[in-house]
């Protein structure tokens, strides 16, 4: 019993980290994609 409560624990934990790992990759690559934008806007040539 001890055995199945410790490994539900353990994969609750990773499920948990893998989220907040995921949302800081997503911002960012949108932090990328906006000092890209801002970067081709200034470099227009019109």
């Amino acid at each position: 019993m001890n055995k199945i409560v410790s490994i539900l624990c353990l994969c609750s934990f990773m499920l948990l980290t893998a989220c907040n790992t995921m949302s800081g990759a997503g911002k960012d690559i949108q932090k990328g994609g906006e000092a890209l934008e801002n970067s081709a806007d200034k470099n227009k040539g019109y």
